[in-house]
């Protein structure tokens, strides 16, 4: 994974605790998490906010598999995102990824606990499970993220559940063993627990 550099502060990080910052003349700059966050302090007039930096994590899943999550903070005016996420290689539409949002001057530590509990809950669960034809959906609900397929020629989107990247088509498959069933399908931000 190649290390980006902050114009802020000059420091070496790694692309997922980078921002792409908006600044008032319409021109971007790439500032490390801790960087954005002491901007946006200053901007929300936040007096002594402390970026916070906890260290990865390891949990299990339903099936025992080990996840190491990472975490960043962002300071988003009034409210505070912390997010967990699972490296997988460069391909950021790969792995878990949990986020929850709180007031900006809640606790942190508390938030991670809230964070982490969440987690928890989520990977007790499987959603799929393999048979002899592949991938299928176990029971008849799936929670997941949409995410884009990374071709630039198209417009359909892969999903991630239970942390596997699932195309389009193989998903659209999956779903017809449920061929004549009817679904609901909802659409939750990352922060609201699925």
């Amino acid at each position: 994974m190649t290390e980006q550099t902050c114009v802020r502060c000059g420091a070496r990080t790694p692309p997922y605790d980078t921002v792409n910052a908006a600044s008032s003349e319409g021109t971007y700059r790439l500032l490390c998490s801790r960087c954005f966050n002491e901007e946006m302090a200053q901007w929300a007039d936040i007096i002594g906010f402390e970026h916070p930096q906890f260290t990865p994590v390891r949990l299990l899943d339903a099936d025992g598999d080990s996840h190491e999550f990472h975490f960043r903070s962002l300071l988003l005016g009034d409210q505070i995102s912390l997010e967990a996420f699972e490296l997988a290689g460069n391909d950021e539409s790969e792995g878990f990824r949990f986020q929850i949002l709180d007031e900006s001057q809640s606790d942190p530590f508390d938030l991670l606990g809230k964070l982490v509990q969440k987690m928890m809950r989520a990977l007790s669960m499987k959603h799929l499970h393999e048979d002899g034809s592949g991938l299928q959906v176990a029971g008849t609900m799936a929670r997941g993220r949409i995410e884009w397929d990374g071709d630039e020629d198209s417009r359909l989107p892969c999903v991630v559940i239970d942390g596997k990247r699932v195309e389009w088509n193989d998903f659209g498959a999956m779903l017809m063993s449920f061929e004549g069933w009817q679904f609901r399908l909802e659409l939750l931000d990352p922060s609201d627990e699925a």
